[in-house]
């Protein structure tokens, strides 16, 4: 019997559980939304104070969701915003939705996700769920996230048996920002625990607001999951920037043959070239994957490959547009 566990399945179940979302940007801010409006009572945290300025008034700074996602949150007593970490001991579950950017050289920077962990852990008790959803390599929930939350419960002095009286979790987040054909609460959502209890209470969770939720083997298997549905685009799209460069010598119209090829039902998804990569995460994680490949002494060939294709992409776009220019004396 584990009484601290039993205590968080039966406010899951009843909807009573109080869940911190940390990080109210394009992730955090839909997902907290799509978890408020399966029943539960939701607290908003984040450091920038222009942002819960906006929400307490009910203005939306993410234009694409609209001002009454935020006046509809301003107005219920299910759901606060705040800037104090002190109040993350008030709830049950933190998911957190942080940045995870690069450092010069494409080298990985968890210091947002460390920083947070630590924070979690100053203000840690019993039966309380920590869910990671920032993309990263796999292995940063198990080893990173864990130890600093770990060092943040040390600082104050907080002794607490993880798989026993908390639990740690990742759930990569989906986010297609703009695309109202894919909602945070439609797009089915991976989940997976450093064990399977926490494996079960996040996906418990998640199903308060999300209609299809996944449990997967581990946090490994779903970090790595992230990381190879943007390793895919961002080589798919490398591949047909690359063919737009050879087509267009040769006098074919890339978009022609896209259409074309795409009338085949099977074997074919089409991918449209454009002046790079764009986005929050695309151009940024697969660089995750490659400097991790590195250290246990792989090099990730296609990864690297892709990458200069996509970043000399902009530059092919100026020359192809000073030369159209020229050409009719624009210049």
């Amino acid at each position: 019997m584990n009484d601290a566990r039993d205590h968080l399945e039966a406010l899951i179940a009843s909807r009573e559980v109080r869940i911190a979302v940390i990080g109210l940007g394009y992730v955090g801010l839909p997902l907290a939304h799509a978890l408020y409006a399966g029943g539960a009572r939701v607290l908003g945290v984040d450091n920038d104070p222009a942002k819960i300025e906006s929400l307490n008034a009910g203005r939306n700074y993410l234009k694409h969701l609209g001002d009454a996602m935020a006046a509809e949150l301003a107005a219920s007593d299910r759901f606060d915003v705040t800037t104090d970490f002190e109040r993350l001991a008030e709830v049950d579950v933190v998911l957190v939705c942080v940045p995870t950017p690069l450092r010069a050289g494409r080298v990985p920077d968890l210091s947002y996700v460390e920083r947070t962990g630590v924070e979690i852990g100053r203000r840690l008790h019993a039966g309380q769920l920590v869910v990671l959803e920032s993309t990263t390599y796999p292995g940063t929930t198990r080893r990173e996230f864990a130890g600093a939350i770990e060092a943040g419960a040390s600082d104050r002095r907080i002794s607490l048996r993880l798989g026993q009286e908390y639990w740690i979790a990742f759930s990569p987040e989906r986010e297609d920002p703009g695309r109202k054909s894919h909602t945070t609460a439609s797009i089915p959502k991976l989940v997976g625990g450093l064990d399977t209890e926490a494996t079960r209470l996040a996906a418990g969770v998640y199903r308060l607001g999300i209609k299809e939720v996944i449990e997967v083997e581990s946090a490994e298997v779903a970090e790595a999951a992230k990381i190879l549905e943007n390793v895919y685009r961002a080589v798919n799209i490398a591949m047909v920037n690359e063919m737009k460069t050879i087509l267009t010598d040769m006098g074919i119209n890339i978009f022609d043959v896209i259409r074309a090829a795409a009338t085949k039902p099977f074997g074919f998804e089409a991918f449209w070239p454009g002046p790079g990569l764009g986005g929050h995460c695309i151009p940024i994680d697969p660089y995750y994957l490659s400097w991790r490949a590195k250290q246990i002494g792989h090099e990730a060939r296609f990864i690297e490959l892709a990458g200069e294709i996509n970043h000399a992409m902009p530059g092919y776009v100026v020359e192809r547009t000073i030369a159209a220019l020229s050409k009719r004396g624009r210049l």
